[in-house]
Order: structure tokens, then C-alpha cells, then sequence
């Protein structure tokens, strides 16, 4: 055997060992997918480092196959290698493609997520800009609202005040009310008690008068009488509607006739302030020129109406009399009673002190008081105007002996419950 054909290979052998070292390196180092190739690497150099460990003293023949089998492994070595570097290039430039794919996603996803990034900048600051708007308004809307609160505060102050003044007032006048009705009491109570007095004197003068023994001579007196007592009744007694009073009878007239065309709703007291139809002046007209001032009316169906004609009466006697004129008003409840001052000083424009015993009006609930008040008047040469409501069913003939007497009779046709009115 030629010891320079065993020894020359050794050196192909250890290049081939580094060769396979530094391609298993680089092959862990760039990727795991040639592990496999590492291992068979790494076992055929086990296998070479068996056959160097091998004693060299074997036979050749065993040397020869040993090197042919490593001629043969290093051709398989660099097949395999070959075609793993293929597979290495393959990958790297799949890896690079894809690497410069996600690269330019990134670098648009960057780039959107910029041009959103300044969108949202862009947003916000709007919606700052907005929200800076908003406050304003809140703000002067804010303003707006307490200064509308202060006023209707204000406001609200103003008009409590007004109420407790309006309280207090109302206060007041119930409590001169109360004590004007209980004045008007004591009044009539006086006054009851001066007639009583005055009929007890009448009755003393009239017993002392009396002739209990006849005298000489009683025809002239009894003529002087006869003669005194027509004068008295013509001097208290008016007529409308006889000739001699022509004058007074156009004075009714055109009073009536100003009433309905030239109403005057701010005139002085006594006067008619409200308005007069021609079916009122009607009334009226009937009641002066065709009962003489003594007679009943049909009722025009609502105490209202009724008191503007006997408000017309009154304003009309009023003008032609003067102070002397006494209205007496009759009436069988004294809500009725109130209605009737109540629409006397609507109508008038009179208050609350023309209402009493010897003031310009005076109501009655009994037709006995009130017989008794108008004939004190008459001894006084005063006028007595009666006025009867039409809740009162019957007329006491006491009162139909006065010159002046108005009465409003109910309408059958319109069967009214007069206790509806309050």
C-alpha cells in the first residue's frame, strides 16, 4: 500500500468537516428549517472522527472503501448543499418581497393613521372652538334667565305688596262695616224711638183737644179745618199729568229723552250714569204721564232693569224736587235689600252715605215700617217715593195713600223663582 495515496485525503477531510461546521452555522443562524441537514452533518462527522480514530495500522482495503465512501458523502454534501442554498435564496427573497410588503403597509398605515391623527386634531379643535361658543351662549342665556327672574320677582314683590295693602283695606272696611251696620241699627232704633215719641205727644196733644163739653160756636172751626186741610194736599201732592203743569211736564220729557240719546256716565250724583233704551224711557213715560206717579209696571224680569227705571224715576224727581225727595225702598229679604243699594249707587253715583234713616234712600223690609216712615216725611213736608220689589206678592194699602208710589208687578208668563237672584 502507498503511504502517500492513505495520507493525502486527510487534508480533504478536515476542509470538508470546517466546510460542513461552517455551513450548519450559518445554516442555525439563518434558519431552523435545515436542522435535519445539520444532523446528518453532524453524524457524518462522527462517523469521520470514528474512521480517524481508527487505528491505522487496518488493512487498505478498508481505507479504500472508507474513502470512497467519503468521496461519495462529500458529493451528496454538496448536492444537498446546493439545493439548500437554493431553498436559502428562495427564502430570503420571499422573506425580502414580504418584508418590503409589510414595510409599505406600514408605511401607509403610518400615513393614514397621520392624515387621522390630524383629522382629529382638527375635530377637536372645532369642538373646542363650539364648546367655547356654547359657554358663551350658556352664559348670556344664564344671564338672560336671572335677569327675567329678577323682574318677575320684582314684579312678584310688587304685587304681594299690593294684596296685603289690598288685605289690610279690605280688612278695614269690614271692620267700618260692621260697625256702620251696627250705627245703622242705633239709628233706627232712634229713630223708632223718636216716632214713638212724636206719636205719644201727638196722641197727648190730640187728648188734650179733645172736647169733652161742646162749644158755643164749633161750625166756624170745623170750616177753618175743612178750609186748612185741601190747601196742605194740594201743596204736598204733584200731578204730571194735568194741564197746569206743562212746564214740568216738558222738563220729564226732555230729561227722559237726554237719558236715551246723551247718556252721561261721569255726571254728578242723583243723575243717571248708565244706558237708557228706548223701552226703559217707555216705562218711565207711562209711569209719569199715564199713572200720575202712582201705579205698578210689569217687571222687566231681572231686578237689574227694574232698578235702572226706578234710578231713572229717582234722578228725574230728584232734578224737579231736589233734597226734599225721600226714596223708600221695599223689599222681604235682605239680600234683595243689598241689591238694591247696590244698583242705586251703580246707576247714581251715590255711596254709602246717602243710605239711612234720614238720608236720601232708605230700605224697608216691612211694609209697616215703612207706612210709618213715609208718613213721618210727609209731616216733615218732605216727598216720599216708595219703590216695591216684585218678590212682594200683595201691596198693603197702607201704602197706596202716598202721592208717589212705584210698584213692579211679577210677569206670570215668565213664572221666575226669585231666589234664583242670589
Amino acid at each position: 500500500m502507498n503511504p502517500e495515496e492513505y495520507q493525502a485525503p486527510q487534508p480533504t477531510e478536515e476542509s470538508l468537516v470546517q466546510k460542513e461546521e461552517q455551513s450548519l452555522t450559518s445554516d442555525q443562524q439563518e434558519n431552523s428549517s435545515v436542522e435535519p441537514v445539520a444532523e446528518a452533518a453532524a453524524q457524518n462527522s462522527t462517523l469521520d472522527t470514528e474512521v480517524k480514530d481508527e487505528p491505522t495500522s487496518d488493512s487498505p482495503l478498508i481505507n479504500a472503501e472508507a474513502t470512497s465512501l467519503k468521496d461519495e458523502s462529500k458529493q451528496e454534501f454538496s448536492a444537498d448543499d446546493i439545493a439548500l442554498q437554493e431553498q436559502e435564496a428562495t427564502l430570503t427573497l420571499e422573506s425580502q418581497v414580504n418584508l418590503e410588503d409589510d414595510q409599505l403597509k406600514v408605511v401607509q398605515r403610518i400615513a393614514e393613521l397621520q392624515q387621522q391623527e390630524q383629522a382629529l386634531k382638527q375635530e377637536i379643535a372645532s369642538l373646542q372652538a363650539q364648546m367655547q361658543q356654547t359657554q358663551k351662549a350658556m352664559g348670556k342665556l344664564v344671564q338672560e334667565a336671572l335677569a327675567g327672574l329678577e323682574q318677575r320677582k320684582q314684579a312678584l314683590q310688587l304685587s304681594i305688596e299690593q294684596l296685603e295693602r289690598r288685605q289690610e283695606r279690605i280688612r278695614n272696611e269690614m271692620r267700618t262695616t260692621f260697625a256702620g251696620a251696627s250705627q245703622d241699627l242705633a239709628i233706627r232704633v232712634q229713630g223708632f224711638k223718636d216716632y214713638l215719641t212724636g206719636s205719644l205727644q201727638d196722641l197727648a196733644v190730640a187728648a188734650e183737644q179733645l172736647q169733652l163739653v161742646p162749644k158755643t160756636k164749633p161750625e166756624p172751626e170745623k170750616s177753618i179745618v175743612k178750609e186748612v186741610q185741601p190747601a196742605e194736599i194740594e201743596l204736598g201732592t204733584p200731578q204730571f199729568a194735568q194741564q197746569q203743569f206743562q212746564d214740568t211736564t216738558k222738563q220729564i220729557r226732555r230729561l227722559i229723552d237726554q237719558y236715551r240719546n246723551k247718556p252721561d256716565y261721569y255726571g254728578p250724583p242723583w243723575q243717571l250714569r248708565r244706558t237708557f233704551e228706548p223701552v226703559h224711557a217707555e216705562r218711565v213715560s207711562d209711569w209719569f204721564f199715564n199713572q200720575g206717579g202712582r201705579g205698578a209696571l210689569r217687571t222687566m224680569g231681572s231686578r237689574l232693569q227694574n232698578i235702572l227705571i226706578s234710578s231713572a224715576v229717582i234722578s228725574i224727581l230728584h232734578k224737579l224736587y231736589g233734597d226734599r225727595l225721600r226714596t223708600l225702598v221695599l223689599a222681604n229679604t235682605p239680600e234683595r235689600l243689598g241689591e238694591w243699594r247696590r244698583g242705586l249707587q251703580d246707576c247714581l253715583g251715590i255711596g254709602r252715605p246717602d243710605f239711612g234713616p234720614d238720608r236720601g234712600v232708605t230700605l224697608f223690609e216691612t211694609p209697616e215700617a215703612l207706612a210709618q216712615k213715609a208718613d213721618r216725611l210727609q209731616k216733615s213736608k218732605l216727598l216720599p217715593l216708595i219703590i216695591i220689589d216684585d218678590s212682594e206678592e200683595q201691596i198693603s194699602l197702607a201704602l197706596l195713600q202716598f202721592p208717589l208710589w212705584l210698584a213692579f208687578a211679577p210677569d206670570p208668563k215668565m213664572m221666575r223663582s226669585y231666589d234664583d237672584d242670589f
